[in-house]
């Protein structure tokens, strides 16, 4: 997400955001919250020189389980960046990358205002987008500076998170995208989703029956869905009540060729190329051209609002060497995507949904297609799972986004209420094959 122009659209929805997160939970009981000590406010070092991110155990990490949280520490948020401090804690946790090889994360957690009876959890994904630590949400929240393009993020985020907090929610912020910055890398943003919000469990001594709901637009929007395809199998002891996600990339072959030229989002390309090959530990700078090589190094350390807009028009040809400039004849890149497509994998989601598209120009909201997403709803409803697809006319990426916030808020507080979930399945109609490339 582009923030010089989402900021400013975003930042209008953050009142309503707030306003109806109240209405939503007004009347509900208080109790205490769970303890968390004291924040402490301490000089920021970025995550790639801050021992925190580093493992320091005794025991080899692939030895230790999933969602074990390895150290914690109380941070204060908002420091430096114009939002109001509020105390939070950070926990280092142990995930899995898209190959199986263990990984590390960080999740940052902020208690509620007021503990309600009965402890809820809320993972709010961020749309951070990133292939440097310098973006990670457990260093912007805390002030940290990402660089000047990008330094709205934070601001604004906390302010969502604020909203869920005082909705009366615990709230959990993964780098989902782990230690390497694995952007776009469906599977593995899943899993590290469930493992912050298990870690976060696990550090606040919370039970099994605590129920979890999780948020995500656009790069958050990835994390969410995987989670949730992959609970069950993954992360069975969860008890995820409730997803709202919206700007989905579902089929990642798709919106390559819907951005393809394009003058605003076609630069994302090569970043998603590099945080996908990241993930599978694929070596990429074999196929690609000298140009392609160039803008790579370029992205490969950059936030989002630092690398959208820099090559505008960007054809996907360019890239790469004349060889393979029939990208998705590479077997290995074809085998990948397909991995990538969402609703492939096995078993049920977890739902229930709420899920945004926004359509701008007839196909999509500028950079996702709708009738990926429509499909997604479409094939989720046949599973048998409780879904209201709603699409948002006549508005691009970030004008959907400012839409789908406070909607996606007051859905996850209904389904923390324990309030029947809208299902508009009936009218959700096929959308666009979401078959594998042969």
């Amino acid at each position: 997400m582009r923030m010089s122009t989402a900021s400013r659209l975003l930042a209008a929805a953050l009142m309503a955001v707030v306003a109806v997160s109240a209405t939503v939970t007004a009347g509900a009981a208080a109790s205490a919250s769970p303890a968390i000590a004291p924040p402490t406010v301490t000089k920021l070092i970025r995550p790639a020189k801050d021992p925190f991110y580093r493992y320091h155990g005794s025991t080899p990490l692939n030895q230790v389980p999933h969602g074990t949280a390895l150290a914690e520490r109380s941070v204060t948020l908002g420091v430096s960046t114009g939002a109001t401090p509020l105390p939070a804690e950070q926990i280092l946790y142990r995930t899995t990358d898209a190959v199986g090889k263990p990984a590390l994360s960080v999740t940052t957690v902020v208690l509620p205002l007021t503990g309600t009876v009965t402890p809820k959890v809320a993972a709010y994904l961020s749309f951070y987008d990133a292939l440097s630590t310098k973006c990670d949400p457990s260093y912007t929240l805390r002030g940290g500076n990402p660089g000047a393009s990008n330094e709205t993020t934070a601001v604004i985020e906390q302010s969502l998170v604020e909203s869920l907090r005082a909705a009366g929610d615990i709230v959990t912020i993964p780098d989902f995208e782990d230690e390497r910055v694995d952007y776009v890398a469906g599977t593995e943003s899943g899993m590290s989703t469930l493992d912050g919000i298990a870690a976060t469990l696990s550090v606040l001594g919370l039970g099994r029956n605590t129920p979890i709901g999780m948020m995500g637009y656009s790069g958050g929007s990835i994390a969410a869905d995987w989670a949730a395809e992959l609970a069950p199998r993954y992360a069975p002891t969860l008890r995820l009540v409730g997803v709202a996600m919206g700007g989905i990339p579902v089929d990642l072959v798709h919106n390559l060729q819907y951005i393809d030229g394009s003058p605003s989002w076609s630069d994302v390309m090569p970043a998603a190329m590099i945080g996908i090959t990241r993930s599978f530990h694929i070596n990429f700078q074999k196929y690609l051209s000298r140009y392609g090589k160039r803008i790579v190094k370029a992205e490969s350390h950059q936030c989002i609002g630092e690398f959208q807009g820099a090559f505008p028009n960007l054809k996907v040809v360019q890239l790469v060497r004349h060889r393979y400039r029939d990208v998705f004849g590479v077997p290995v890149f074809r085998r990948t995507m397909n991995k990538l497509i969402m609703g492939s994998v096995p078993g049920h989601p977890v739902g229930p949904f709420y899920m945004a598209a926004g359509n701008s120009d007839g196909i999509g909201d500028g950079v996702m297609v709708q009738r990926d997403q429509q499909q997604l709803a479409y094939e989720y409803c046949h599973e048998g799972v409780t879904v209201n697809f709603q699409v948002l006319k006549n508005l691009q990426h970030e004008a959907a986004g400012a839409a789908f916030f406070p909607q996606a808020v007051v859905y996850l507080q209904q389904r923390f209420l324990g309030l029947p979930a809208e299902d508009n399945c009936d009218s959700i109609q096929k959308g666009n094959s979401l078959a594998p490339l042969k």
